[in-house]
């Protein structure tokens, strides 16, 4: 198999955690304007740069992105088709699925209305063990949460675009599916892209089909759910918690309803924070700066028509 040493660059350049990563995968790291092969794009990138440097530098054939979510690269990735897209899909799942199962378990045991608590309450609170978990979403982050789930002894339904069986799960079903399987729902955890097809995937309609004792938790993108129905179903006592990573909007404004709702437990899209993921990014791009160098299929390419 062919091999060489592809010339990377890293945007910006003030991270030396990537810049080791480039020659730990067999990488030679180069300036910008000295032609590279690849562009590793770190956290916090300036996403107006990055274009500017695709549209000034057409030597660069890869472009590895610092998120699984793509949805703020989308009209870049458009705008060259051509080149090869690839984002962090799947290497920030264990930190990602542990944060879920922790909301998951925070809000069956009601911790977010004792966390406000100021006087001795009833004894309240339900087991995992043995519930129905609906799983939105197959990527890596959502194979994870499967396998951490199925350690409660779990019922696990994954809902994914694709029809092809998720391993750990005892069933998958496609998207168009979901209305059917969200009332025997326990728990809905969301681990899906935001694209056009799923923006608002649980509106007032999908959250009205679930049963009251039933319990949300969003670790992927916060336009997945129609916030004001959302907030509706809380107060309405419709749903009897919900666990949020991130939300719509985002950050979510002082003052937010969802603030004061005592069922709903926000933690500030904290579930992969730099600390947790940026060897988990370092890792990902020396093993796709080794399949570059020999001509093997990267890990996490993005498709653009699907937008993830």
């Amino acid at each position: 198999m062919t091999q060489f040493a592809p010339r990377i660059s890293v945007l910006p350049d003030s991270h030396p955690l990537f810049a080791t990563a480039v020659t730990d995968g067999g990488g030679v790291l180069t300036d910008l304007d000295d032609n590279p092969d690849g562009l590793v794009v770190g956290f916090n990138p300036d996403r107006a740069a990055l274009k500017t440097i695709l549209d000034t530098r057409p030597t660069i054939r890869w472009v590895q992105l610092p998120s699984a979510g793509i949805e703020s690269y989308m009209d870049t990735i458009a705008a060259y088709p051509e080149k090869i897209w690839t984002s962090a899909k799947g290497a920030y799942a264990p930190p990602v699925g542990e944060h879920a199962l922790a909301l998951t378990l925070a809000l069956l045991r009601q911790l977010p209305e004792r966390v406000r608590a100021t006087s001795w309450g009833p004894q309240a609170g339900t087991s995992l063990h043995g519930l129905n978990v609906l799983v939105v979403g197959a990527g890596g982050i959502g194979v994870e949460i499967v396998r951490l789930m199925k350690a409660f002894n779990t019922n696990v339904t994954v809902v994914r675009r694709q029809n092809i069986t998720v391993p750990g799960a005892d069933r998958t079903v496609t998207s168009e599916a979901l209305a059917q399987v969200l009332p025997d729902a326990d728990v809905v955890v969301l681990a899906a892209a935001l694209t056009t097809s799923t923006r608002q995937l649980l509106g007032a309609p999908e959250l009205a089909l679930l049963k009251p004792s039933a319990v949300v938790v969003n670790i992927a993108r916060g336009g997945l759910i129609d916030t004001d129905a959302l907030c509706a179903a809380l107060a309405a006592d419709r749903l009897a918690g919900a666990g949020l990573d991130v939300t719509y909007p985002e950050p979510l404004p002082d003052g937010h309803p969802l603030w004061a709702e005592p069922k709903a437990l926000i933690t500030p899209h904290s579930a992969d924070t730099f600390e947790m993921v940026a060897s988990l990014l370092a890792a990902r791009v020396a093993e796709n700066v080794r399949r570059f160098a020999s001509g093997q299929e990267l890990a996490g390419v993005v498709d653009p028509v699907a937008g993830y």
